[in-house]
């Protein structure tokens, strides 16, 4: 019997997962994936690739990419680096995939270093960030000058990013060529049942993407 890949529990996965059903999980997954305008050509970063499931879905999208995978892991979560590693190696992408251990607040990479980058729902779990837009814009920093983004996260929760339309208007005013935000996705995107939106689910999903 052929090995499945073991994508674990990580939260708001595991809640997708237990709430909704991996066809949701793999939905958002491909929202954020087609907001990522971009050839695929070059190097790609995931920022808190979880067990890998984002950074796999990347690779499959696009087979010319170089792909590097970094999260903090830890004991409190239910995956590592070895079970990227090894979801990587069954999904059969093991080849163009690095991971490496990280803090998504202060990466271990030179300005300017990717093509294009990724994360969803990491930022509001960075705890060693205050401030969650700071999280933001040290995944910007990342980004070669015309390279492209695509971030999902809780950006719609004010108490977590504040104003986002003036967040985006920062961005801008910082160099950012081209920004754009879709907020409460929970209430907009079809695969998602309408009783998330309750505040004590997952509420206030949001976007941006676009271009450094």
């Amino acid at each position: 019997m052929n090995e499945k890949a073991n994508y674990g529990n990580w939260v708001p996965e595991k809640a997708l997962y237990m709430l909704f059903g991996a066809a949701v999980l793999l939905g958002v997954h491909e929202h954020l994936v087609e907001h990522l305008d971009w050839n695929g050509e070059g190097r790609l970063l995931d920022i808190g690739c979880g067990a890998a499931a984002l950074t796999v879905r990347c690779a499959k999208a696009f087979p010319k990419a170089q792909i590097t995978a970094m999260d903090y892991w830890g004991a409190e979560w239910n995956y590592a680096k070895e079970q990227c590693e090894r979801n990587a190696q069954i999904e059969g992408v093991a080849d163009r995939i690095s991971f490496q251990k990280g803090d998504a607040a202060k990466l271990d990479f030179p300005d300017e270093t990717f093509d294009a980058a990724v994360s969803n729902f990491v930022f509001h779990e960075v705890r060693t960030a205050k401030d969650k837009r700071d999280v933001v814009r040290e995944a910007l920093r990342v980004v070669k000058k015309g390279g492209v983004f695509s971030f999902q996260d809780m950006f719609s929760q004010k108490a977590l990013y504040g104003d986002m339309e003036q967040f985006v208007r920062e961005l801008k005013a910082e160099g950012i060529s081209e920004v754009h935000y879709i907020g409460n996705l929970e209430k907009k995107l079809d695969f998602i049942p309408g009783f998330v939106t309750t505040p004590w689910m997952i509420s206030g999903m949001g976007i941006i993407y676009e271009k450094k």
